[in-house]
């Protein structure tokens, strides 16, 4: 009794031995993927978080020296540095919700200096949507230089969103420059963000004439709706009226 219980123990055994072995070759052969695409940690700026305490202190301390830049300067040098990761991410993106143009571009450089940053689409894509919203022509050219440099591409989608935002606020030039990057960029054109580009085009209706033959030259058989011409010369009459 004894000598059969010890004998199918051992079998039970040796038989969980070899299911462990043919599943650890089986990993190896065929090992688990994951998929990126979804990763929350594929970008820490595609998950803006809420500052912690140490981050509202110095953002507001920041605000504080804002008029002040010998201070302000000395400041950041030392405690903006310290700040961890998740919170210098935090105050960057409050600055940028609240159009703080000058801080932004301050703690900008912060980021860039970081031991753990990589050049990301998205850290690029929040900067140029702030300074286009605020105008800042020159802050765009400095950091549309720096994402050059650092080969950042955007993708179709994000070039439309960027586009829009600048032809929003009402610059049509700097909106076309960045248009004409994403007619060079590698990726394949999508139909959407012409659209999107185009519908932000409807206030000046010569580039959206060339953003309409482009797309039309890229896809042949898809219609394009033109909304009636006197829409805006009605709008145009009636400012003229007013400032007159």
């Amino acid at each position: 009794m004894i000598t059969m219980f010890n004998y199918s123990r051992t079998v039970l055994v040796r038989r969980a031995l070899q299911s462990t072995r043919w599943s650890n070759m089986n990993t190896i052969s065929n090992p688990v993927r994951f998929n990126h695409t979804n990763s929350t940690s594929l970008s820490i700026w595609r998950r803006k978080k809420e500052m912690g305490k140490e981050g509202l202190i110095i953002a507001k301390e920041l605000k504080r020296l804002e008029s002040n830049p010998v201070r302000l300067d000395r400041y950041i040098k030392s405690n903006v540095s310290r700040l961890l990761k998740s919170d210098l991410v935090s105050v960057l993106f409050e600055f940028q919700r609240q159009d703080l143009v000058f801080l932004s571009m301050k703690l900008y450089e912060v980021v860039r200096k970081e031991i753990w940053y990589r050049p990301d689409m998205f850290f690029y894509r929040d900067m140029l949507m702030m300074l286009a919203r605020n105008k800042k022509v020159d802050e765009v050219k400095r950091v549309w230089q720096d994402l050059k440099n650092e080969e950042v591409h955007f993708d179709q989608h994000t070039f439309g969103d960027i586009i829009r935002s600048f032809l929003d606020s009402g610059l049509p030039s700097e909106a076309m420059f960045i248009y004409d990057e994403m007619r060079r960029a590698p990726d394949p054109p999508l139909s959407l963000p012409y659209r999107v580009i185009m519908k932000g085009l409807l206030p000046y209706p010569e580039l959206r004439e060339k953003v309409k033959h482009d797309f039309l030259e890229v896809f042949p058989e898809m219609i394009i709706y033109d909304p009636p011409q006197d829409l805006f010369e009605d709008d145009y009459s009636s400012s003229s009226e007013c400032n007159n």
